[in-house]
């Protein structure tokens, strides 16, 4: 099979195991509305943010590494028994140690105590799947992967809303029964860790047989060599989950305490419409990391990754364009009750900054594959930086609009910098002039439909199908030979 048709299909998978979670996640937004103030919508939202660090910690980039040894190494079972003790002893070591210190960890997060047993657990949890997540995708077994991912997320919906909506009218219907014993009040913050705990669980137990296949043979050469490649990686990812999420805990430092949960609530809300070239990115980069390391030795694989990226700029700006002219029905669709569309202007920046950060991913192939992640570390580094200052200075004054144009300068800034390192050390052929032409069409677009013709169905519409003909006129036939091609 053509290698790009193949890698198509796969990210088609992976995008369906993006998208189905994502979308079954995005359930919760609705409903938590509903049965929520604006104030605890904000403070889960904080929680789940100190998530996203903490999980980043615990992988300590052995994913990334994973892939790189285990395409390069002719003993892969060594590279996935020495994987699977390196994460099996950390996470174990960090849940016995976290609930030692747990009520200084409620402290450091900002949460009542009585939570933290379900954050450890959760996190562990998450750690534990790491390495058979990452088999899975290294055995090119997406199907699979995509099952357990979208199950995982659709019991973690129905156990919210279960908790949320049917326990305390079934509590109410039948007085003494099991139900009343089930249902407690002001439980709900409490009741949203206790169905992610569960779903977490039994994700791990669907995918830990390889658990029990492993030899265990443990190589600490190897693990040494692993921990070199990974560090970088988990210290990139840290900075990467700063431009992500922790905005909202400097919202929540920075703003004045009477209005802070409030506002975080809105815009985490409205930061959700990014979320389709959020999908886009997660489900491409999920199915073009594998390939990149696979074909890394491949004759002059450098034309392979500069069209795979000029294809992601071509359907990232398709998406990009769609948001706009779609917008208020999305908005109206997705986040239902009006109280939270006052942070609606944050949308077009952070659908840019996200589009920024899937381009980014594709032009760091260069110091995956050569070994250089410092890189990677540096180059996100600054992105933190660029976050923490912009925000700490302009939250004061600005509110969220601070942390949207803070995400997006970040991100920038980081897709600018891995192009120029990656030109110095390993020049891969980009068509610039494509890709800077679709960028500035989807973006002058969107600029003409979201704020000249002021969302206007008609004109957006127009201008979409516009942009379409003319990615018709100079990709149709290249298009058609990627997916109409067969063998190689």
């Amino acid at each position: 099979m053509n290698p790009l048709k193949r890698l198509f299909k796969q990210t088609f998978i992976y995008g369906l195991a993006t998208v189905l979670p994502r979308v079954l996640s995005f359930l919760l937004v609705p409903l938590y509305t509903s049965v929520m103030s604006p104030e605890t919508y904000g403070e889960i939202s904080v929680v789940f943010s100190w998530f996203a660090i903490f999980n980043v910690v615990l992988a300590y980039g052995m994913e990334t590494a994973f892939f790189r040894f285990f395409n390069k190494n002719v003993d892969k079972e060594r590279v996935i028994s020495t994987s699977l003790i390196s994460l099996l002893v950390s996470s174990v070591l960090f849940f016995v140690v976290a609930l030692i210190f747990k009520k200084d960890l409620a402290s450091l997060i900002d949460v009542k105590e009585s939570l933290i047993v379900y954050i450890i657990l959760i996190l562990a949890f998450d750690a534990l799947t790491i390495v058979p997540f990452a088999w899975l995708r290294a055995q090119e077994r997406p199907l699979r992967y995509s099952i357990v991912k979208v199950a995982s997320v659709a019991m973690n919906l129905v156990l919210n809303i279960f908790f949320l909506t049917l326990l305390p009218k079934m509590a109410f219907e039948n007085g003494g029964s099991l139900w009343t014993a089930m249902h407690k009040e002001d439980f709900q913050i409490e009741y949203v860790f206790i169905a992610n705990v569960i779903s977490s669980g039994v994700a791990f137990l669907w995918v830990s047989g390889i658990y029990f296949d492993s030899k265990y043979k443990f190589d600490k050469r190897l693990w040494n060599e692993m921990l070199k490649y990974a560090l970088p990686v988990m210290v990139a990812g840290l900075a990467f989950t700063v431009n992500e999420v922790f905005d909202r805990v400097l919202l929540d430092r920075l703003l004045p305490e009477d209005v802070a949960k409030a506002e975080i609530g809105k815009y985490s809300a409205c930061y959700k419409l990014a979320v389709f070239m959020t999908l886009f990115g997660t489900a491409f980069r999920l199915g073009v990391e594998p390939f990149f390391f696979s074909h890394a030795g491949a004759e002059n694989p450098q034309k392979t990754y500069a069209q795979i990226t000029n294809y992601f700029v071509l359907m990232g700006s398709l998406i990009f364009l769609g948001v706009m002219v779609f917008i208020d029905p999305l908005k109206k669709l997705l986040v239902r009750d009006a109280a939270f569309w006052e942070a609606m202007d944050i949308v077009p920046i952070i659908l840019l900054a996200s589009f920024c950060l899937g381009i980014y991913h594709n032009l760091s192939v260069w110091y995956k594959v050569t070994d250089k992640t410092k890189f990677g570390a540096y180059i996100s580094s600054v992105g933190a930086i660029l976050t923490l200052g912009i925000n700490f200075v302009f939250i004061p004054k600005a509110g969220y609009m601070a942390s949207a144009w803070a995400t997006l300068t970040a991100y920038g800034s980081m897709m600018m910098l891995s192009y120029y390192f990656g030109r110095k050390y390993y020049p891969i052929p980009y068509n610039m002039r494509k890709i800077v032409f679709y960028l500035t069409v989807s973006l002058v677009f969107s600029i003409l439909s979201f704020y000249v013709f002021n969302r206007n169905l008609i004109a957006g519409s127009m201008l979409l199908l516009l942009f379409l003909g003319l990615v018709y006129k100079m990709e149709g036939d290249k298009l058609k030979i990627i997916f109409l091609k067969r063998g190689n």
